[in-house]
């Protein structure tokens, strides 16, 4: 953690307004409700106006419109939760890992890994495979054969890189990720009663600035690429499926399942638990809330609900009738007052 900072130091870095004690000395960033006398926090809506106001924070980082609180000092900016982002990693920045190769790793010979990296101990790194300048291998990392990966890359413990997979620059792996294991993709054999599997023969391509949680699995194509679009950030327990392409600047939270050839347009987010039939194309600037399944194309910008656990042709009968409701509440309404007005009229 770096040393301590005045707000006038903090509001220099982030482009701030300091309206208060320049001089005060921040030690650390906290949420509104844990924060100490020294420490800045951020208020980024209204709805937790309650937490501002018996906050013991020394500073909070807030809108020019956020209504004053008495006694508070301020960091005065235009996003306060990107601000806050800011300030915590310049408090907090990732410690940088020296160098070198671990004696207990495994290199195949024909393996290129730069000067620059730190690979720890425990890894294996197969034939033909490249290792970017500063990237970071953690202990039991797997990277097969021919894999590609960037630089400034953080490759935490026991992931999985298998064959062919490339992946960009400044990616981050978090544990467990496992990247181009084979798709789920099988033929029925009726004579043979048995289920034939398709060689998944394809790769899976990372771009810059994408972040995978733990747990997740990006599964190979079947032919072609699995692509992960630049700056997305994936969730733990995430899976994707073959053929599957998202576009950049995404948002995938955790548990979602994306099912073999969807096309994910840019900046869609996808809450948790989300599942996604195969084949479909979701659109640009897409939301789709938690637990929604999704069993048609997507257009742009549209915001998207919907969960049931109806027998799948009762849905289907539903779904078709579903656009037709807000009409008939309509005639029910003017139907029932038609029948108030006449049975006023047979009343003695």
């Amino acid at each position: 953690m770096n040393a301590s900072k005045t707000l006038g130091e903090i509001a220099q870095r982030i482009g701030g307004e300091v309206e208060g004690d320049v001089h005060a000395v921040v030690g650390g960033v906290a949420s509104l409700e844990s924060a100490g006398k020294t420490q800045l926090s951020y208020f980024a809506s209204p709805r937790y106006r309650k937490a501002l106001l018996g906050t013991r924070a020394l500073a909070v980082l807030a809108r020019k419109d956020a209504p004053p609180v008495e006694g508070m000092n301020w960091i005065r900016v235009p996003n306060p939760a990107l601000a806050f982002a800011q300030v915590a990693a310049w408090f907090h920045p990732r410690a940088p890992r020296p160098p070198g190769t671990d004696a207990s790793a495994r290199i195949h010979p024909s393996a290129q890994v730069h000067p620059s990296a730190c690979i720890m101990a425990n890894v294996f790194i197969d034939k033909g495979a490249v290792i970017g300048a500063h990237s970071v291998l953690f202990p039991g990392v797997f990277i097969g054969e021919g894999v590609v990966l960037g630089e400034s890359c953080w490759v935490y413990p026991n992931v999985v890189l298998m064959e062919g997979v490339v992946v960009g620059h400044r990616v981050t792996l978090h544990a467990g990720v496992v990247l181009g294991a084979d798709g789920f993709g099988y033929a029925f054999d009726a004579e043979q009663k048995a289920h034939v599997k398709i060689p998944q023969v394809g790769i899976v391509r990372i771009e810059d600035d994408v972040e995978v949680g733990a747990g997740t699995c990006i599964d190979r194509a079947t032919t072609g690429e699995t692509v992960i679009g630049r700056g997305t950030k994936i969730d733990n327990l995430v899976q994707i499926g073959h053929n599957v392409h998202i576009g950049p600047l995404g948002l995938i939270c955790g548990q979602v399942g994306i099912a073999g050839s969807v096309k994910v347009g840019a900046g869609v987010v996808l809450a948790g638990q989300v599942g996604i039939a195969d084949h479909l194309t979701i659109g640009n600037r897409v939301m789709v809330s938690a637990q929604t399944g999704i069993g048609r194309d997507v257009e742009d910008g549209a915001q998207v609900s919907g969960y049931s656990g109806f027998r799948h042709v009762d849905w289907l009968k539903f779904m078709l009738s579903a656009h037709k409701l807000p009409e008939l509440l309509k005639e029910i309404s003017r139907l029932k007052r038609r029948l108030e007005e006449l049975e006023k009229k047979e009343d003695p």
